[in-house]
């Protein structure tokens, strides 16, 4: 749940059922939501929120070596989010922005970490991706399996295939989510993609 001004925001992950944010035509109408929820109004910022939870919490996951903090880090990246959103123009989609949002978020909690060592470690970051996916669902086996071949990929290209595969960000989206260029970003997914295959059939 998230307190944001006067509004109460309760972050619960959509049904299965609904599509997610993949085409230009749903992303337009994500942008059009948070350029609405930035004049105030509440039924926008539950649409705005709602349609991307499941992203960030994904995305979270696969960054994240501590699975008990994807929660915490999704909630903060909108906590984040909703306080800067008077900043947001439009000018890339809502789903970037908040996506690169949530990249911060997790960047200063390794930060935070390493400035305040810890006692014991977490378990495996996989056991966050696979409670991060619908269960029940066919192909869920599939998808656990994808993200144990995942974890042998270097982080770099684990991310690239992640925003453009798995969530389906466009090449220039991952692009300027990672301040690099859009050729290093095709070049880290064909090599991501050729050493899956590797592992595969291996």
């Amino acid at each position: 749940m998230l307190r944001e001004g006067h509004h109460v925001i309760t972050l619960t992950p959509l049904p299965a059922s609904v599509p997610q944010p993949r085409s230009a035509t749903t992303d337009e109408s994500i942008t059009a939501w948070a350029l609405a929820a930035r004049g105030g109004d509440p039924e926008a910022v539950e649409r705005f929120v709602g349609a991307l939870h499941r992203d960030v919490q994904r995305f979270v996951a696969h960054l994240c070596a501590d699975p008990q903090a994807v929660d915490d880090l999704a909630q903060d990246t909108f906590l984040r989010a909703l306080g800067s959103l008077h900043r947001f123009e439009g000018r890339c989609s809502a789903r970037t922005w908040l996506l690169s949002i949530a990249r911060r978020a997790v960047t200063d909690s390794f930060r935070y970490a390493a400035a305040r060592p810890r006692l014991s470690d977490a378990a495996d970051w996989r056991v966050a991706v696979e409670r991060a996916q619908p269960r029940g669902l066919p192909g869920f086996d599939d998808g656990v399996a994808l993200v144990d071949l995942l974890g042998a990929l270097p982080d770099e290209r684990r991310e690239a295939f992640v925003l453009t595969q798995v969530l389906g960000l466009s090449y220039e989206d991952a692009a300027e989510l990672t301040s690099c260029p859009i050729g290093t970003v095709r070049s880290r997914v064909a090599r991501a993609r050729a050493t899956l295959v590797q592992l595969l059939s291996a």
